[in-house]
């Protein structure tokens, strides 16, 4: 990959549309977790005090091309400032003459977020007469949103065909990080997977099989790689077509990749009844269902990954929402804890593996924790990032221009 980032760029004076992932939990008009609010702190101060004029774009949840005022930006901005410690404006809306004479009334140093950009139907549509009304706030475009680039919309990839555009310090750490992992990673290599679903990770595991020296595998989709192996996982739940299981175990044989599996698990007999919680072997599972990975699993896994120079965490091996059941992942991010300690990479792959990384304290050991579990999960299957295409195209373009 190559593209161009904020590193020696004169931004004083130049008004800078910044692309930022502000879509955080919301409850009552309150941001529940600000941890992607906190990502955006390194590009936007490197702005302000660079004296440039910010235009800051975002999403929040799915407003479907209408205004939905409980999904107003209005909110992000006032817990951004809090966070930036400097005033941070709002625009009530991102394109249109009201955007535009607020964007050239700002002065050096101006930090400002517009309205959601999906309160029109047009950013997601990727129309190009929207991402030139976008391009009109500004002179030169910072895409800072990895949890949005694997988007083909208008602020993520229609704008960068508008204005010069390069990478922010978010977004070049989330690839650099990820690059790690993709371009002659130090071996032994671990992929620590979880989820609900094989079917979803599919294009993940044949991608990595190429890469990783071994799988550890938890969460829903280690039932249903045991079941796709005659393991009866009572009533856990499991993926109802085991094909894509069985595939992926034959190619992990072909190319002698171990796919290593519970031999114990945490069970009981409903989701909600964690009075319950039993540890077992595979062979008293019953008629009761998989929550967690068991402690001699855990610790099985645990040994795998402290001897790894590259981890990619990929998903949580229980219910870890849960106390009962958080055992399995708590185990396993130690480990990797223990072995970045050590001098391993490791990249947790944001979404749920992120979410369970700060709840069970050991995202702050990582070696890095990524902002978008969407972006991360495409990268991993080798897909195109439509975000980090563009970029790369602008670079392109300012070098032969």
């Amino acid at each position: 990959m190559h593209f161009n980032t904020l590193k020696g760029l004169d931004v004083r004076g130049k008004r800078v549309v910044l692309r930022e992932d502000l879509n955080v939990p919301m409850k009552d008009g309150v941001v529940g977790d600000d941890t992607r609010i906190v990502a955006t702190l390194e590009t936007l101060r490197f702005l302000r005090d660079g004296g440039a004029r910010t235009a800051v774009l975002s999403h929040l949840g799915r407003p479907d091309g209408a205004v939905v005022p409980t999904m107003s930006l209005r909110p992000v901005a006032t817990e951004l400032a809090k966070r930036l410690g400097s005033t941070v404006g709002f625009a009530t809306d991102c394109i249109g003459p009201e955007a535009r004479a607020t964007a050239d009334a700002m002065r050096d140093g101006d930090v400002v977020v517009f309205e959601n950009v999906r309160f029109h139907a047009e950013e997601e549509a990727n129309d190009p007469a929207f991402a030139r009304e976008l391009a009109a706030l500004g002179d030169v475009y910072v895409n800072d949103a990895f949890g949005t680039a694997h988007r083909a919309h208008a602020s993520t990839e229609g704008i960068a065909q508008v204005l010069p555009a390069v990478a922010g310090f978010l977004m070049e750490a989330e690839l650099e990080a990820l690059a790690a992992l993709t371009n002659d990673p130090k071996k032994p290599f671990v992929c620590a997977i979880g989820g609900a679903k094989v079917k979803d990770k599919v294009g993940v595991f044949v991608n990595l099989l190429d890469r990783v020296s071994a799988f550890v595998i938890g969460g829903g989709m280690a039932n249903t790689f045991l079941a796709a192996q005659g393991v009866d996982v009572g009533k856990s739940l499991k993926d109802a077509d085991l094909g894509p299981a069985r595939h992926i175990i034959e190619l992990a044989n072909a190319k002698n990749v171990p796919l290593h599996l519970p031999s114990d698990a945490v069970v009981s007999t409903a989701f909600g009844d964690d009075h319950n919680a039993t540890t077992v072997a595979l062979a008293g599972i019953g008629d009761r269902m998989i929550l967690d990975i068991g402690p001699a699993s855990a610790r099985a896994y645990a040994d795998v990954l402290r001897a790894a120079k590259t981890i990619v965490f990929n998903g949580p091996m229980g219910v870890y929402e849960k106390p009962a059941y958080q055992n399995g992942t708590r185990t396993i991010g130690e480990a990797i804890a223990d072995a970045t300690r050590s001098g391993a990479t490791s990249v947790v792959g944001g979404g749920d593996a992120a979410a369970a990384a700060h709840e069970l304290g050991f995202a702050a050991a990582m070696t890095h924790v990524s902002t978008g579990g969407g972006a991360t999960l495409e990268f991993l299957e080798g897909k195109t990032l439509p975000g980090i295409a563009a970029l790369e195209r602008a670079a392109v373009q300012s070098t032969s221009a």
